[in-house]
């Protein structure tokens, strides 16, 4: 790969990782090469100029060439259109805000609209969608990863057709409709997924998702961020179960934890057999992710066998975090603001495990 010359030796990591075979933690690590300056990648282009994929292809490029990305980190350009863009392939409208980088999905809709919910494959942003996935497709042969859009969650797909605030009545009030309309999501998500897999080639290329992980067959972070927001009892009847479905449809799957309001549905999804890991994210006003606060939950999750990710780990802080679990199973990433120091980063996180 040209930027990245060890690719095929992440690419027999990830996959020991993947099957919890791998006796250390896989690292990634992003730094400004000898004579830049590390600029974080501004992943909107597509969202923002969602006609013109080349331009934002051509800077992802210009990006790649200054940017180092040491242990198993690799160049992944995921087509970001906003997270749940699938609700714009079954009638919900897209507003992108370059100010806040936000794109805004809800478009709430009576039952009688949904009950005959169709996908329409001529809709106009699955085309976008398709058209820019094939553009980055062709051009990232031997060069870079292509990552899926994101998709999103069944239920928070749900709730940008009929409204956050809705939905939550809908589920005391019409637990049938709301079922029904879930069922429908799934199957319209595997679809797109599909489709979207066969454009990337992932049978012979592996497969990359926004999350930034590669695995050398199906695979997807999966989540219901409008979890934060149900009783764990709520979240049993209404998101468990297509979350389930999805962990056994895909051949590896991440569940995206996303700050403590769902943190008392863990449990549940740790029994899930199909499930492979957990990313967690603290949120907004929260300590970080590297903070001892957090300990006994990661504690928690590798004991019972998952997957670890721990993504924007301050660069001083990845070694005591690496002392403090146990490195089968983990994902750290970091920056650094130098080649150099990402060099002996890696040395270091080495010698430790």
């Amino acid at each position: 790969m040209l930027y990245k010359e060890d690719w095929r030796q992440v690419c027999e990591r990830f996959s020991a990782w993947w099957k919890n075979e791998f006796d250390r933690p896989l690292i990634q690590v992003l730094a400004a090469k000898k004579g830049y300056t590390l600029t974080p990648w501004w992943n909107w282009g597509f969202a923002d100029e969602p006609s013109s994929p080349e331009k934002t292809i051509d800077q992802f490029e210009e990006w790649c060439a200054k940017t180092f990305f040491g242990g198993d980190a690799y160049p992944d350009l995921w087509v970001n259109l906003g997270p749940g863009i699938l609700a714009t392939y079954i009638g919900a409208e897209a507003r992108f805000r370059r100010d806040s980088e936000t794109v805004w999905f809800e478009t709430p809709k009576g039952w009688n609209e949904l009950k005959d919910l169709i996908f329409d494959q001529t809709n106009k942003w699955w085309q976008k969608t398709k058209h820019i996935t094939s553009a980055a497709s062709q051009r990232s042969e031997g060069r870079f990863m292509v990552g899926i859009t994101d998709l999103g969650g069944i239920l928070d797909v749900a709730a940008s057709l009929r409204g956050s605030q809705t939905l939550i009545v809908d589920l005391l009030k019409h637990l049938r409709e709301v079922k029904s309309l879930c069922s429908k999501i799934l199957e319209v998500w595997h679809t797109c997924y599909e489709e979207l897999y066969r454009i990337l080639r992932g049978g012979s290329r592996g497969n990359s998702a926004w999350m930034g992980l590669w695995a050398p067959r199906r695979w997807y972070p999966i989540q219901c961020d409008f979890s934060a927001m149900l009783s764990p009892r709520l979240f049993t009847e209404f998101a468990l179960p297509y979350i389930k479905e999805q962990c056994e449809r895909l051949d590896y799957t991440i569940y995206h934890l996303d700050g403590p309001g769902e943190i008392p549905h863990l449990d549940s999804l740790l029994k899930i057999p199909e499930l492979s890991g957990i990313q967690w994210v603290p949120g907004a006003g929260k300590p970080g992710v590297e903070s001892s606060e957090w300990f006994n939950l990661y504690r928690k999750i590798q004991k019972s066998g998952k997957l670890l990710v721990l993504q924007g780990v301050p660069r001083e802080c990845v070694v005591p975090l690496l002392k403090e679990h146990k490195p089968r199973g983990l994902l750290v990433s970091t920056y650094c603001l130098t080649e150099e120091d990402a060099r002996n980063l890696l040395k270091e996180a080495k010698a430790w495990t």
